[in-house]
């Protein structure tokens, strides 16, 4: 899972026009949000005095010192990345996929942008796409509970998807708990977990570039456990195998972590595939294809 990201501010309120939970869309992310900067830049600890003409020597071209950098003369610097989860929809059900964005003390704001944006060209290519459109409103985020308006639809399948989405990608976050939809009791994780497909793969993230050894993770609920790894090349040759078993078994979910490794001898697109292995035929279930960049094997 990603790292959790810093605190938001306690109290958000925001006319955030992100889109209400409608017909499921995928595309192109837009532009990234901008992170404010830093509120007041460092300073010295006491002001540096103009140098005199006449006291310091005029530098020759061959030894003359490098000038301060942009960031330095200014005292400010950019902030540090942040990685954010979003949870998307593929075929009726709730998928993770990750970006990175410079940071913000409105990390929650920052999520539903993303979220509302939709998946990236890879990500659309596996089936993934978001139901959250226009005019969702965060009205306040105060004791662990975001209190959001979102218009009605007719469907409550979907809009149902779209509470999902927004519960899993708010929840990531050590100041939301819980997520209040139009005065409604609040919700969790635990009220949507039905939407969740057998295995769920939280890395890699679909147009990754990977190396190995490489670590598959996420969680699952399967027969015994077993969870099952295969890496195909862009020939859909079979290059690496692993399996590993989930925390929980069968009738509940558990994390799951596996590590493989492969031999190619040039960068190349390839799948990870996260599989269950039927208990009746053998053959794979549940599968989840994940596309990815081969970085070459040792």
């Amino acid at each position: 899972m990603s790292r959790r990201v810093g605190p938001v501010v306690p109290v958000l309120v925001a006319a955030l026009l992100l889109g209400g939970c409608g017909t499921p869309r995928s595309g192109d992310l837009g532009p990234a949000p901008t992170a404010p900067p830093p509120s007041g830049a460092p300073t010295t600890d006491r002001p540096v005095p103009t140098p005199s003409r006449t006291a310091e020597p005029t530098p020759s071209p061959t030894n003359r010192p490098p000038g301060p950098s942009a960031a330095a003369s200014t005292g400010t610097r950019r902030p540090d990345p942040v990685s954010i989860e979003l949870w998307y929809v593929r075929a009726g059900q709730l998928v993770p996929t990750r970006r990175t964005r410079p940071a913000t003390v409105a990390t929650s704001r920052l999520a539903l942008t993303e979220l509302a944006a939709g998946p990236s060209p890879a990500e659309a290519a596996t089936g993934m796409t978001t139901v959250l459109s226009d005019d969702v409103e965060v009205t306040r985020i105060a004791d662990g509970v975001a209190t959001l308006r979102v218009p009605s639809t007719g469907d409550p399948a979907t809009r149902r998807l779209c509470e999902a989405q927004v519960v899993w990608t708010l929840t990531q976050f050590p100041t939301v708990r819980q997520v209040r939809f139009d005065g409604a009791a609040p919700v969790d994780r635990a009220d949507y977990t039905d939407l969740l497909p057998p295995i769920v793969v939280t890395g890699p993230i679909p147009g990754e570039r990977v190396a190995a050894p490489l670590v598959v993770t996420g969680t699952a609920t399967v027969f015994e456990a077993t969870v099952s790894v295969r890496v195909l090349d862009a020939a859909g040759r079979e290059v690496a195998t692993g399996f590993g078993t989930a925390s929980c078994g069968s009738g509940c979910r558990g994390g799951y972590r596996v590590v493989v490794g492969w031999r190619t001898v040039r960068e190349q697109k390839g799948t990870v595939e996260v599989y269950e292995v039927s208990a009746e035929n053998g053959a794979r279930i549940n599968t989840m294809a994940v596309p990815v960049v081969l970085a070459p094997g040792g």
